[in-house]
């Protein structure tokens, strides 16, 4: 239906102008939910709270009509009553809220309900314009009684066929029917007895079982509490011998065909109720085409078809046949799915700056198509005030160059014979110069190589733009290394230190400029540099754990131990010091995993340790042992549900009993297996125990000290406690399913000596949540899981399992909320769109899909994403499909790792517990150019004196058009300093290159890299040496006057110079040792005796520990020394004194022994002649020099 209000013809305009000014539309401002800007900002009013359209109201209750709105200013309120104004004041019965436009009718004072029947419609007003509720229909609810009737008794023939008919009075809204006895039970119903839609309850066949005087028909009004009940119907059923057998026929529907018109998005319910004996099978089918998956349901028996949430579709002949052993009968109802107004665009608010253009589309469908209208300020278009700025057309207002004045509310109608659809929309024309929103000198903190957002929230009319730099007088921010969103933050996806700073967000539009300084500091990340070790200690021994951090000098971190990721225990062994926990005197309950927390402000990091307690040494002195078991255990004080135990202890042995620990057999359902009951203090020998009926108990105790547990007692006598009703029932109640269709209840069964008696059984119930249904319950045993077939897909299901046996029930168990089972969902998500951010990032963003269509718990979304080709390769590859899952319902996601420069694919499914739904259309988007790899490799080759060939790869990854190609190249000399660096650029379809007129003999390094339009790959070094001269020496060049080395050559680290060395210092040794014998040889005498007797040194013989010779030789040998030529007793040799001194030789004083004393330094002429470095002397070693320098 329609608002009460009159309609006029709307205003045609050029269809072909529309398409045309819509290209041409301004996207309207979006409104930032700051409850500081919304008190500022002018608006309309919105219409945010009202009463249902159809509002059946309790008539004992007062009447509450809701009509909220907001504005600003704030608006005032005014009600039409059946079209026509109601004046409030004039009616004592009837208030209105403060600041509010809701109605209250006071009912409970006199009122009565049916005197304010009608239709109601609220209007909230300010000087923006005017919004408009719905068309509020209010009627009481009715509950009459039945109709007094004398019914008959029924008197039937078995196997006939039999109705009873409820009739139930005509109420408001309708009532809810069930059959019951005089006992207010159910009265069961079966394929052969069911109560159909019409609530009568329907006999295929009768029998003689069915005789009975209390078939009762009940109505239920839910909305005013209220039961009737119809009298009692009697039924007595006579046998006649034999049955005759029949064929079935149709109770109801009647005919063979009829038809059904049900309303789109409603449940269709198709009814068949046969009758025959054996009593008839019903099938369903659609004739020309399937039943719809998913949304189809047998209810009561499969005699009543439904299907949920129909469309346009369902719209066809559905066949109902009923069958038995004699034959079949069917009924066609043909359906048509008509469909009440619903919205495709529903008209959303404009705020718009003067002079900017804007639409207003209201596009709704339905079956048959609805009308569509216009109101403005809540009266018809073509009667409201004109505005130039507007143009209608259809179903879309068109608006251009507005101003302040242009602003006000409109509603759109859309209506059909079915139902209307009413929507209010605001123009809100506002001039605002930028606001920013951000609080100024915001301090943002986080830790380094993290995301740091920078928010700018702002407002202004017409639309800012916004734009980031970065300190006072900073150049504005671009580039990949920041993102910048449309809600004006901005994202520095990887902070790094040189990130801290002052960042200034500056938003302008034609009304002004205003800037906002943010702060951000990159913390340093918070560090554990030496963690807690294994430690394996002795009992009683002390153990220390360190935890030694480094952290952001600026942030306060805070250390927390945990033992089994649990608190410390209060025990002042414990000792927390700044880096390290101390453990004094440990015990065997300190063994576990020590955990040390650090927390700051931003971050947290732990690391953790095991402790490990093994037992001390003994002393020799005292032997510790466990406690011998106690004996002569007692029961006294039998009672049904206690008892009391006590024994003697045995030997303690040295180490005092700290405890008794108690067990306990049930040699009634556990025979041999000890269970845990209590323990007391070791001081303590008698004990009263806690019985549980329906347990033949025998106990046993066992003591317990610092070195262990004692071997357990001798068991004492039994006793047989009596039976009970259960105490508990089962616990860990869930619901599942495993199938769309079920529901799977399952339940920790109780132990044994927890049935309290024997037959031990479960009552399982359960009912869909949400819907006025009974329980329905089973009993079973031995089980703990019971599964419901036949269930709708994934439904709310209340359930509860109670514990019973022989003696009764436990008590009432509480319920449990579980679920039937999952399908595959629906649909995919729809509106995939893909943000590439740089050329390794993009950002996807869906829509998320309706609830209703995951069919089960949702638990994400997945990305699939593959690369197709690559844009500078042209080939394609094998397809490597990349899978993201993002938790939750969440609508974007980043998709990191990507090649730049390439074509990707992506589609987005959704997944619930069930698995993955249908994938969304690929969609296709590409990645800029990058840098590329580099080179795949280099190669030098053929070096001669003076050139070098190059040969290289292209990079594997070129990721885009390479450019060309960069060498440079530096010489290095023998002390590994780098001369002048030369850059060649090279074409990109080179793949090798001469380098000439190089240095011979010289070491080169060469830095190569691959160039896109984007810049410079990662480079690619190599080191390589032009060859040496073969003669050594400097060759003249061709058509050159003389040439230059240049480098010169390091000849002590060449090989034949070494090998020439090694050959000189085996030549000396061999000469050295022929002299020293022939020395020998020469006439030697002893004089020891006789140059001990004098003390003058210069005739004394050198000793062996000066390294001198303690023999003379003969005659020719004592020839007077050249002056200063013995060693002085200091071991040095002067070299005024020394013409031949190790310091003229190319070493000097560097020469060096081998081990046998060959000397092995390297020789040259006299300093005086020394040549320029690099040049060796042509003068050969002298045997006599080196003598000389020995002695």
């Amino acid at each position: 239906m329609q608002p009460n209000i009159m309609m006029k013809k709307n205003i045609p305009a050029s269809k072909a102008s529309l398409v045309l000014f819509l290209c041409q539309m301004i996207s309207a401002l979006d409104v930032p939910l700051d409850s500081k800007l919304l008190e500022e900002l002018s608006q309309p009013p919105t219409i945010t709270q009202q009463s249902p359209k159809d509002y059946i109201v309790d008539p004992r209750e007062n009447i509450v009509i809701q009509c909220e709105a907001k504005g600003k200013p704030p608006p005032s309120f005014s009600w039409t009553r059946n079209g026509t104004h109601f004046d409030i004041d004039k009616d004592a019965q009837v208030t209105m809220k403060p600041n509010s436009g809701t109605l209250v009718v006071n009912i409970m004072n006199g009122g009565k309900a049916e005197a304010y029947e009608g239709v109601y419609q609220c209007t909230a007003r300010n000087e923006r314009g005017a919004a408009i509720s719905n068309n509020i229909v209010i009627r009481p609810s009715r509950s009459p009684l039945w109709t007094k009737e004398k019914l008959e008794p029924n008197h039937v023939r078995e196997g006939d066929s039999l109705v009873l008919h409820c009739r139930p009075p005509v109420g408001l809204p309708p009532p809810i029917i069930f059959w019951m006895d005089n006992a207010f039970q159910r009265l069961p119903q079966s394929e052969r007895v069911s109560q159909g839609l019409n609530g009568d309850l329907y006999f295929s066949n009768v029998q003689p079982e069915d005789t009975r005087e209390d078939y009762i028909c009940y109505a239920r009004f839910n909305h005013t509490q209220t039961i009737q009940q119809k009298q009692p119907i009697s039924v007595k059923v006579f046998s006649t011998k034999p049955v005759t057998e029949r064929q079935p026929i149709l109770l109801t529907p009647t005919g063979s065909t009829s038809t059904k018109v049900e309303l789109r998005g409603n449940v269709l319910l198709l009814e068949c109720i046969a009758a025959g004996l054996p009593t008839p099978v019903i099938r369903w089918i659609k004739e020309g085409g399937e039943l719809p998956a998913n949304r189809t349901f047998f209810e009561n028996f499969k005699k009543t078809l439904k299907i949920i949430d129909v469309s346009e579709a369902d719209s066809g002949n559905y066949k109902c046949i009923a069958r038995n052993t004699l034959g079949s009968v069917h009924h066609i109802i043909s359906v048509t799915v008509k469909a009440a107004p619903y919205w495709i665009t529903a008209p959303r608010n404009l705020v718009l700056s003067p002079g900017e253009d804007g639409t207003l589309i209201c596009r709704a469908n339905g079956n048959p198509k609805p009308n569509i209208s216009w109101l403005a300020n809540g009266v018809p278009i073509a009667i409201a005030p004109e505005d130039p700025s507007r143009k209608v057309d259809g179903d879309t207002i068109i608006f251009s160059h507005v101003q302040e004045r242009s602003s006000a509310v409109y509603q759109c109608n859309a209506s059909n014979e079915f139902g209307y659809l009413l929507a209010n929309a605001f123009v809100n024309v506002l001039a605002e110069p930028p606001r920013i929103l951000t609080p100024a000198n915001k301090l943002y903190q986080v830790i380094a190589d993290s995301p740091a957002l920078l928010d700018c929230a702002y407002f202004g009319s017409p639309k800012p733009e916004i734009e980031w730099f970065k300190g006072v007088k900073g150049s504005i921010l671009r580039g990949n290394e920041y993102v910048f969103h449309d809600n004006g933050t901005l994202e520095i996806p990887v902070a790094q230190k040189d990130s801290t700073g002052t960042y200034t967000c500056v938003a302008r539009n034609e009304l002004g400029k205003i800037q906002n300084e943010v702060q951000l500091e990159v913390k340093d990340p918070t560090m554990i540099i030496k963690q807690p070790e294994y430690k394996v200690i002795q009992r009683y021994g002390q153990v220390s754990f360190e935890c030694i951090i480094k952290h952001d000098s600026t942030l306060l971190p805070t250390v927390v131990w945990l033992k089994d990721s649990d608190e410390l225990p209060d025990d002042e062994r414990f000792l927390v010091g700044k880096d390290n926990l101390t453990i004094m005197n440990v015990t065997d309950k300190d063994d576990g995993t020590y955990t040390c927390i650090v927390n700051t402000t931003l971050d947290s990091v732990s690391a953790s340790a095991v402790l490990t307690v093994v037992a001390a040494p003994p002393t020799p002195a005292i032997i510790y042992a466990r406690p011998n078991p106690p004996f002569d255990l007692e029961l006294t004080g039998q009672l049904e549900r206690s008892v009391e135990l006590s024994w003697i202890p045995g030997d303690e042995n040295n180490s005092p009993i700290t405890n008794f620990v108690i067990e306990y057999e049930d040699g009634l359902h556990e025979p041999g297996v000890w269970h845990y009951q209590t323990e007391v203090p070791g001081t303590q020998t008698t004990v009263q125990l806690k019985l549980s009926p329906y347990v033949n108990y025998s106990f046993r105790v066992i003591a317990v000290n610092e070195i262990g547990r004692s071997q357990p007692s001798e068991p004492s006598e039994q006793y047989l406690t009596k039976s009970a009703n259960p105490d508990e029932n089962p616990s860990n109640v869930q619901g599942t399913g495993s199938e769309p269709d079920n529901l799977v209840i399952t339940w920790e069964s109780l132990k044994g000596f927890q049935s309290n008696g024997p037959g031990l059984q479960y009552k399982v119930s359960w009912r869909q949540k949400d819907v006025d249904d009974e329980w329905t319950s089973v009993i079973v045993a031995n089980v703990s899981k019971y599964i419901v077939s036949g269930t709708p897909t994934f439904v709310p299901y209340e359930i509860k399992v109670q514990a019973l046996n022989d003696l009764g029930y436990a008590p009432e168990p509480s319920e449990v909320i579980g679920h039937s089972g999952e399908d595959l969902p629906m649909v995919a998500p729809g509106n995939v769109q893909v943000h590439v951010i740089n050329s390794t990032l993009a950002k996807v963003h869906w829509d998320t899909v309706p609830l209703k269509t995951v069919r089960g718990h949702l638990q994400g979304y997945k990305v699939y994403y593959w690369k197709v080709q690559s844009l500078s390769r042209r080939s394609r590859r094998h397809v490597e499909k990349n899978i993201l899952t993002f938790r939750g319902n969440k609508t974007f996601g980043m998709l990191p790792g990507l090649e730049p420069y390439s074509s990707y694919k992506l589609n987005v499914r959704v997944v619930n517990g069930k698995g993955e739904g249908p994938a969304s259309p690929d969609k296709v988007f590409k990645t800029p150019e990058g840098v590329p790899s580099s080179p795949s490799f280099l190669k030098i080759t053929n070096p001669t004196l003076d050139s070098l060939t190059l040969e290289w790869g292209s990079p594997t990854h070129p990721n885009g058009v390479l450019i060309s190609y960069t060498l440079k190249f530096q010489p290095i000399n023998n002390t590994h300093e780098l001369g002048p660096l030369v850059e060649i650029r090279i074409p990109a379809n080179e793949s090798s290159l001469v380098l000439k007129n190089l240095n011979y003999s010289t070491r080169y390094k060469f830095y190569f890299n691959a160039q896109t339009s984007v810049g410079s790959g990662t480079q690619i070094t190599e080191e390589a040496v032009t060859i040496m001269d073969e003669a050594g020496i400097l060759r003249p060049a061709v058509g050159a006057g003389k040439a230059m080395a240049s480098r010169q050559v390091d000849i002590a680290t060449q090989g034949w110079f070494i090998g020439l060395m090694c050959a000189v210092a085996l030549l000396i040794l061999i000469l050295l040792i022929v002299c020293f014998i022939r020395r020998n040889k020469g006439g030697k005498y002893p004089v020891k005796e006789k140059e001990d007797a004098h003390a003058d040194p210069e005739i004394q013989p050198m000793k062996e520990d000066d390294g001198t010779f303690g023999e003379y030789s003969d005659a020719e040998d004592h020839k007077p020394l050249k002056k200063g030529s013995r060693t002085p007793s200091d071991r040095t040799v002067k070299k005024e004194d020394s013409d031949d001194s190790l310091v003229d030789y190319g070493e000097g004083v560097n020469g060096q022994f081998n081990e046998d004393g060959s000397f092995i330094g390297q020789y040259s002429g006299k300093k005086e002649k020394e040549p320029a470095e690099g040049n060796e002397s042509s003068e050969a070693p002298s045997p006599v020099n080196a003598m000389n320098s020995f002695v």
